[in-house]
């Protein structure tokens, strides 16, 4: 019997739930209803996920090469594929970018046609693209106008071959310039000056001196006679600045997307604010990269309209005079955003060597350091920090690490994810240490409210994070005391949906139909970001597999025996209520790139995406 043949008949979506058949649980396996098992052949699914990709996972242009390397960095990185190649194709004839738009008259090519390096003549340049993509292109719907111009992959949808000329709607062009567009884009000069390392840092530079003087004091402190230890404390006794009035922040019950590396992009935080998201943060952007003015750590901190107010930007560093410089270069070449989070909880390797993320957990005076320069040298826009329990199992330091960044850190928030570094996401998450460390926070902000010289202090709001995969998870811990939010990360990947069903207050039965529009709308977003050019397109469709490579992993709620779901269970094999639910299912990534094929038309066959984990290379049933 085929899993065709086994199907059982589709129930119409509902968003009610039944009581759940306790009686079969099995610990760590997602119980599936009985009439949606596969064969007993096939009972387990073998598949498994490191979710450091996702949450505070490895970055693509940092991983180390594990050529040479002994065998315990091979077994530390085990079932990485680090030499995938991420490289997409680009057009085979490359036009001259002067004559990408026929219309506009005001580019010219320096060159000239004869000396130019690329190609002049426009005609036998659209004989040897490829064939157009069927249906409108995103970008023209979206905007009314396409700047890929002639080299976008669905051009005929904007394009009158008679006068071979682009069609602009130009009063949706005009509206969207408000409505649609991204923000945040760094200007050109200011960039360039980075690089050159011409660029001024007034702000920062007087908070670095200051807190310089700081670290020489108290090294002096163990090596200088006490009547020079005097004077060197008297050379700072007010720092020679005044920390600027911040932004509010409002975190009570919001609804908050986590920091996530390469899946967090601009295209998927505008999907989830469609879907109820009240706060996203950019990719996590490493201090130093940003002040020398690197276009890819300067491409992080851009964000769509939509996702402001509510926007905030994730950096890391292991100095304090780069965190404060990046603060400074975020404030005064952004325009939205909300708040700047240090990141001190990111557990890879390469990092914690060198001094940043979950590095910082034990080293709580350079932490601090970098929380004063950030404050001092980002203007009006408050400071937040984002930590995990502790670096070692069984060793959780949060607490002791809390307190001093509430007396000494003027953090305007704090959250803290539920594992160590060690753990990573081999246990689950501890929310009972969370609300511990919760009531740490609340005591302190009680406190405050009581002195009245502490009156124009505002309250440090406390976010929990960790295994957040349902309504009910989310409304358990934001009515624990002292718990004022709580950050989804895996959980949003996996189900985009969870906001709605968290302002439902139920479970919501997604249609497999219903989960493809959602596909399809990351799509048109991706698109609009990354162009509709062949590049474009195909930047597009390797992050939507990356996107994929989570999605596929939600077990619908209709088959579910028992809920709540849990993030950390793995499903045995199971049979879905339609073909289109299988597919979406499905844990090879050649069956990925056929979902992106509905959207973005046939893949090449020389595109390139391997996932990150060769334990998700399946071939196709």
């Amino acid at each position: 019997m085929t899993l065709q043949e086994k199907r059982p008949v589709e129930d119409p979506p509902t968003t009610e739930t039944k009581k759940p058949n306790t009686s079969a649980y099995v610990k760590g396996v997602a119980a599936i209803k009985p009439e949606f098992l596969a064969p007993a052949s096939d009972s387990f699914n073998t598949v498994e996920y490191n979710d450091d990709e996702a949450e505070g996972g490895s970055r693509e242009s940092e991983e180390p090469n594990q050529k040479g390397k002994g065998k315990g960095s091979r077994k530390k990185n085990r079932g990485q594929n680090h030499k995938r190649d991420l490289k997409q194709k680009k057009d085979t004839i490359k036009l001259c970018p002067s004559l990408i738009d026929p219309n506009d008259e005001s580019t010219v090519c320096l060159s000239g046609a004869e000396n130019c390096r690329f190609h002049h003549d426009i005609p036998s340049y659209l004989e040897s693209k490829l064939e157009d993509i069927e249906g409108t292109c995103p970008v023209f719907e979206a905007i009314g106008y396409c700047p890929s111009g002639v080299k976008c992959r669905w051009l005929k949808s904007h394009y009158d071959k008679e006068t071979s000329q682009l069609i602009k709607d130009l009063e949706k062009f005009e509206l969207s310039k408000e409505t649609n567009r991204e923000v945040n884009v760094i200007d050109k000069p200011v960039k360039f000056d980075m690089q050159k390392k011409k660029y001024k840092y007034n702000i920062a530079e007087p908070v670095i001196k200051f807190l310089d003087a700081g670290i020489k004091n108290n090294f002096n402190e163990f090596t200088q006679p006490q009547e020079d230890r005097k004077d060197n404390a008297a050379e700072y006794v007010e720092a020679p600045f005044k920390i600027a009035e911040k932004k509010r922040l409002h975190l009570r019950n919001a609804k908050i997307v986590s920091p996530l590396t390469t899946v967090g992009n601009l295209p998927y935080r505008r999907l989830m604010k469609t879907l109820g998201a009240d706060i996203t943060y950019s990719e996590m952007a490493l201090a130093l990269p940003l002040i020398l003015g690197h276009n890819p750590e300067w491409a992080l901190p851009k964000a769509h309209i939509s996702e402001h107010p509510g926007f905030a930007v994730q950096i890391a560093s292991s100095k304090h005079w780069a965190a404060a410089k990046a603060a400074e270069a975020i404030y005064k070449n952004t325009s939205h955003v909300s708040e700047l989070n240090l990141n001190c909880g990111c557990p890879i390797d390469l990092l914690y060597k060198q001094g940043q993320g979950s590095a910082l957990l034990d080293q709580p005076s350079r932490l601090l350091r970098m929380l004063h320069g950030m404050n001092a040298a980002s203007g009006d826009i408050p400071v937040t920090v984002k930590i995990r329990t502790g670096v070692k199992e069984g060793k959780n330091t949060a607490k002791n690490l809390v307190t001093r960044v509430l007396k000494e850190g003027n953090a305007a928030a704090i959250t803290l994810h539920g594992r160590s570094r060690q753990q990573r996401y081999s246990k689950e998450a501890d929310w009972e240490y969370i609300a511990e460390v919760g009531g740490v926070v609340k005591e302190w902000n009680e406190n405050q409210k009581e002195d009245k010289d502490a009156t124009d202090i505002q309250p440090v709001y406390f976010v929990g994070n960790g295994d957040v995969y349902s309504h009910e998870d989310w409304y358990q811990h934001v009515n624990t005391d002292g718990i004022d939010s709580v950050m989804v990360a895996r959980g949003a990947l996996i189900k985009p949906w969870i906001f709605e069903e968290v302002d439902a207050q139920q479970y919501l039965d997604k249609s497999s139909s219903e989960r493809l529009d959602m596909l399809g709308q990351f799509a048109k977003f991706a698109i609009e970001h990354w162009g509709s050019d062949e590049y474009g397109v195909g930047l597009a469709r390797r992050y939507m597999c990356e996107f994929l490579s989570f999605t596929h992993r939600y077990i619908p709620v209709g088959i579910m025996e028992r809920l709540p779901p849990k993030l950390n269970e793995r499903p045995p094999k199971w049979v879905g209520r339609n073909e289109l639910e299988d597919l979406l299912a499905s844990t090879d990534y050649k069956d990925w790139i056929k979902i992106t094929e509905m959207f973005l038309g046939k893949a090449s066959e020389d595109f390139q995406f391997i996932p990150k984990h060769k334990s998700n290379a399946y071939e196709t049933k």
